[in-house]
């Protein structure tokens, strides 16, 4: 399975992959149903997860009924449970660290959320379309689930108009990534939150790129995927620092039950960059 998965993500263009998995997903949820792991976001439970990687193979990472990799369970978790992304009130402490939740909401007004999403991922697209509490805008090149067909270093919205921007493995793909991220300070709010998650090599220092590295498969090697140009290492929070950003490194998974990280398929240590402007 994990030689045909592998040959499906590297040879299907992702737009129509996208469209394909409407049809293969309930499917394959289904002949995969049992008690070994959680997806937390819908809440099913399966024998075992999907293998994923386009170079290299993860085994029990992709969720067959929503989708979801770690990164999008572990984001899903943390909005839901330190923050009132999903919640007019902050009627609770997280149920995780006994803090108080981060209120991204006016108090006074109670307004919508304003959030715009990149790339928005089938796991979340439904989720967040039906919350009645945001007005949600999603926005990428070629996506077929984008309302906004834009670049992101050059984006046809307002200053400071998004109370919060969710931005998942995006930068990677990206050769200005600089001018991405100045981009994407100008549209947020003052106040606002951006989780702008990217593939991070914490072993390294300094983020690693080299554009003399055209071949495909050349890039699958080094990079880890064909469409990707660097490869991110800690020094990423400082620059989304020199933007302008107010960054949190969040190691969420370390605030979470262990079993709770294996029965959710995450990925121990995986660090969530929380920005305020």
């Amino acid at each position: 399975m994990k030689k045909l998965f592998k040959l499906i993500l590297n040879t299907i263009p992702r737009p129509l992959l996208i469209r394909l998995s409407y049809v293969a997903r309930p499917i394959i949820a289904f002949s995969l149903r049992g008690t070994n792991f959680t997806d937390p976001i819908d809440g099913k439970s399966f024998k075992s997860m999907l293998p994923y990687g386009y170079e290299t193979q993860r085994n029990n990472v992709l969720s067959p009924s929503t989708l979801s990799l770690e990164r999008h369970r572990l984001l899903w978790l943390y909005l839901n449970e330190e923050t009132d992304f999903f919640k007019s009130e902050l009627v609770s402490d997280s149920s995780f660290t006994n803090t108080k939740r981060i209120k991204l909401r006016d108090a006074e007004t109670n307004s919508a959320l304003k959030v715009l999403h990149f790339a928005p991922e089938q796991a979340f697209y439904k989720l967040f379309r039906n919350q009645k509490n945001l007005d949600y805008t999603t926005t990428d090149l070629f996506s077929p689930l984008a309302d906004v067909k834009a670049d992101i270093c050059n984006l046809p919205f307002e200053d400071n108009q998004y109370d919060v921007i969710l931005c998942n493995h995006v930068l990677e793909h990206i050769p200005d990534d600089t001018k991405a991220m100045q981009e994407l300070y100008r549209v947020l709010k003052p106040g606002g939150m951006a989780i702008l998650q990217i593939p991070q090599d914490l072993s390294r220092a300094t983020t690693f790129a080299d554009d003399s590295i055209t071949d495909q498969k050349e890039r699958a090697k080094i990079f880890g995927q064909y469409d990707h140009v660097r490869i991110y290492g800690r020094d990423y929070f400082d620059k989304l620092r020199s933007i302008g950003f107010r960054v949190i490194e969040e190691d969420y998974t370390n605030k979470i039950a262990p079993e709770l990280v294996e029965k959710y398929c995450l990925a121990k240590g995986e660090i969530i960059p929380v920005c305020f402007k």
